[in-house]
């Protein structure tokens, strides 16, 4: 290997990934890995399926070494991060090899863009519809390395976190794509998709497509069938942020005994999920009487409510007062009408 390269990727071993290095010295070491890539080693090459079918295997092992470093460099440093984004063909020449066929560099590079999207100014560029596209295809097709799907999914909750970026993934079809996703998952990949799913989901439009594609119906089914708290706590927070708007309230009020799933979620330890339920509730109390109704013709959901104002964490507490109170005045109200009709 000759030595300019040696010192190259020996510069992680120097820094340990935890400093701050210089624009120069990450130029200069990605331009010698991207002149080294027209040698035999064809380091940073931007492969096509012929050229990747023909790579050697010590450019297999350059490409890990130096993505492993570039990986490093941009864990903790947002100065590092700028830095490689500012050298030119960095992010078009990473973002290519996440279409490698070798499982190891394929992660790295989605770790190191990963890693780039961590600082807010680089999030609107790293979200090109190329990019998108093949993180779409990372995250449904299951012959992929399930480290790729899961750094896949955690790359689109970063990227979309830039409210321009949400729009995007929706014209892709990631968010149709992420239901499906999560109604197939075992459980080990679902909450990166849920993460991703609750942070588009925050646009109206993005709203309307999850409903659509049926997502009411799939974390209504993850919450009834796991017994992971984090997951179902955070499949109703996803349900909460569709019941904003018209689309997935009304499937929720829909929904065959959704306010009995509701009750038997308040029931339950994990207080995240309570929260989730109770805002659920919130919604379908203020949207429609009939369901206030349907609360009170169930005898235990007084008590459980009763139980929440005295034991529940302090936003737990108040949901669930605020949720007496509309009950009782439903009663109220049901009250002077068989009084009226009796007077």
């Amino acid at each position: 290997m000759p030595q300019y390269m040696f010192l190259g990727l020996c510069i992680i071993d120097i820094f340990g990934g935890g400093f701050e290095v210089s624009n120069s010295i990450i130029m200069r070491c990605f331009q010698l890995f991207f002149w080294f890539s027209r040698s035999a080693f064809r380091l940073f090459s931007v492969f096509d399926a012929r050229q990747d079918t023909f790579c050697t295997y010590d450019s297999v092992e350059v490409q890990e070494r130096a993505l492993q470093m570039l990986a490093s460099i941009t864990k903790v440093s947002s100065q590092n991060r700028t830095s490689l984004a500012q050298t030119e063909g960095a992010i078009p020449t990473i973002a290519t090899l996440t279409n490698s066929s070798y499982p190891i560099i394929q992660t790295l590079s989605l770790l190191t863009l990963f890693n780039l999207s961590l600082n807010p100014d680089l999030k609107q560029s790293l979200a090109d519809m190329e990019t998108i596209y093949y993180l779409n295809s990372l995250i449904t097709n299951s012959s992929f390395n399930l480290d790729s799907s899961k750094l896949a999914s955690s790359l689109v909750c970063s990227l979309a976190m830039h409210d321009k970026n949400k729009a995007k993934f929706g014209v892709a079809g990631t968010v149709q794509l992420l239901v499906k996703a999560v109604e197939g998952s075992h459980g080990s990949d679902a909450h990166q998709l849920l993460s991703s799913l609750a942070e588009l989901v925050h646009f109206h439009g993005n709203c309307t497509l999850a409903v659509r594609a049926g997502a009411v119906a799939v974390l209504l089914k993850v919450v009834k069938g796991t017994d992971n708290e984090d997951l179902a706590g955070t499949s109703l927070a996803v349900l909460s942020l569709l019941a904003r708007f018209d689309e997935g309230l009304n499937c929720l009020k829909e929904t065959d005994e959704i306010i009995r799933v509701m009750l038997n979620v308040l029931k339950g330890r994990s207080l995240l999920s309570k929260e989730g339920a109770a805002d659920i509730l919130i919604r379908l109390f203020d949207d429609s009487e009939d369901c206030v109704t349907e609360a009170l013709m169930l005898p235990e959901f007084s008590t459980v409510l009763a139980d929440l104002c005295v034991r529940g964490s302090v936003r737990v507490r108040d949901k669930a007062d605020l949720l007496m109170k509309k009950m009782a005045l439903v009663s109220l109200d049901s009250d002077m009408e068989v009084c009226s009709l009796h007077g």
